[in-house]
């Protein structure tokens, strides 16, 4: 259904946190640093209001702005995600930020205002709003990335991150253009309709730009690049942050596209989808083996996630999207958690990144051994947790739709993939202590033990989370 006057309803839950990001500003223009936590506490609650409005939409499908903002179970479902990964990682940025003096009331309001074109992105309906939604988030993550300006390193990896996602932009937005010079609109229902299954050379260009623009927020190859570099030298809860929400908003928007403006040419986008879900697991799979720097590691570990998650994009299918909707929710536990265990990684009030830091764990730290052994196994697919099941849906979806191949060099990079998070649990139980670290805080043990807890109990409950995904993936067919 499509309302053609202005219906705030919809458009709420983004409506909310752009006037409280707003709000905020003041509120920290006039009060100053000192109230930094307070402006953090703020946030979180916008954030948190934000998700319950999310959750309190009616059913089915509106359409506003001319059909250009979308709301359906699908982008309900995304956004629920992208909103969680904004809020648990403002809860576990705080203490940290203080360690490090750079705790500025800047921070929660770019967080929101990059969670405002998350949910933007992931309700777009047409090449503009995919754009304006696009250009939203990524200017705030510029900013965080080198938001520790004494920093050499965070300050690197905000150039290198601005320099190579202006070139993505571009890119996007050339695809976009010939997108509707020869669709004629810039409606995702009508490239659809004026294609008529019929793809040109204009066309196919178009897609492939538009692809590669979108493969960079994604991190996948081979626009991966940048990804290494910045996980490293950012800031580690914005590492955090860019490793889970915004993930959850490009794979959003991707498959959106992918099935409502292309449904009629699935060979021709399948070729491309297949190449750089074969690539990225490849390249995620191999080359995080010699890594030594826990956050670069994870930052190999996305590269190869988003690309198992494609395999499910692959198959063009209901129960294909079902798939990457469940990857996607169980990677963000994953890689929360993960990151947690990053973010309490500290000596001597200083953080430590080394996975060689980790030795001896089991002995020093026995519940954060724990917790952090469930999030590499699960990572690895290792059964019963809930990363086995991640694979399976997806896998499964590119058997029903004969992408046998795919289905089978997916399973062979799992297990090498599986190496390195085993390698790390073998390092905690198994090497020689070191030193304990530092007393982390709260929050993050918090997100630490419910990451664990939902991994584990997945495999026990997993009915609501698979079938609200299975009505999720409905609605965009």
């Amino acid at each position: 259904m499509i309302l053609t006057g202005f219906a705030l309803g919809p458009i709420l839950p983004e409506f909310v946190l752009a006037v409280g990001a707003l709000a905020l500003i003041l509120m920290g223009a006039f009060r100053g640093e000192r109230w930094a936590w307070v402006v953090t506490d703020i946030a979180i609650f916008f954030l948190g209001a934000a998700l319950l409005l999310v959750l309190r939409q009616p059913s089915g499908s509106v359409a506003i702005f001319n059909g250009a903002f979308i709301d359906d179970g699908f982008g309900r479902f995304m956004k629920v995600l992208a909103l969680a990964g904004s809020i648990a990682t403002l809860l576990m940025s705080g203490d940290w930020l203080r360690r490090e003096r750079i705790d500025l009331f800047e921070y929660p309001v770019l967080i929101m205002l990059s969670t405002v074109g998350m949910l933007l992105l992931i309700s777009a309906n047409d090449l503009i709003a995919l754009y304006l939604g696009l250009e939203l988030m990524s200017l705030a993550l510029y900013v965080v990335a080198a938001f520790h300006r004494d920093n050499v390193r965070a300050s690197e990896a905000g150039l290198k991150y601005f320099v190579l996602g202006a070139l993505s932009s571009g890119m996007l937005l050339y695809g976009a253009s010939l997108l509707y010079g020869f669709a004629g609109t810039v409606s995702f229902a009508g490239i659809a309709t004026a294609i008529h299954g019929q793809s040109s050379i204009g066309v196919i260009f178009g897609l492939v730009f538009v692809m590669a623009g979108l493969a960079f927020k994604l991190a996948a190859v081979p626009f991966h690049m940048w990804t290494p570099d910045v996980y490293e030298g950012a800031p580690t809860p914005v590492t955090a942050f860019f490793a889970a929400a915004p993930k959850m908003a490009a794979m959003a928007v991707t498959v959106r596209i992918i099935t409502t403006a292309f449904p009629g040419i699935v060979g021709e986008w399948r070729q491309i989808i297949v190449f750089i879900a074969i690539a990225s697991m490849a390249l995620g799979s191999f080359a995080a083996i010699g890594q030594t720097n826990f956050k670069r590691l994870m930052a190999y570990s996305s590269i190869g996630h988003m690309g198992f998650a494609l395999v499910g994009l692959a198959a063009g299918t209901a129960a294909g999207v079902q798939g990457v909707i469940i990857y996607m929710t169980i990677y963000l536990a994953m890689t929360l958690g993960t990151f947690a265990a990053i973010l309490e990684m500290r000596r001597n009030g200083k953080p430590v990144e080394e996975i060689a830091d980790l030795a001896g764990l089991s002995a020093t730290d026995p519940p954060m051994a724990l917790f952090l052994a469930a999030m590499m196994f699960s990572l690895a697919g290792v059964p019963p947790l809930a990363g086995l099941f991640a694979k399976f849906y997806v896998f499964a979806a590119a058997v029903d739709a004969k992408l046998y191949g795919l289905a089978v060099i997916g399973f062979m990079l799992s297990v090498v993939a599986a190496y390195y998070y085993l390698r790390i649990v073998k390092i905690m139980y198994f090497d020689a202590p070191r030193p304990a670290f530092d007393k982390g805080s709260l929050a993050e043990r918090a997100v630490l033990a419910i990451a664990a807890a939902f991994i584990v109990l997945f495999s026990v409950f997993p009915g609501g989370i698979v079938d609200a995904a299975d009505a999720a993936a409905k609605s965009l067919f």
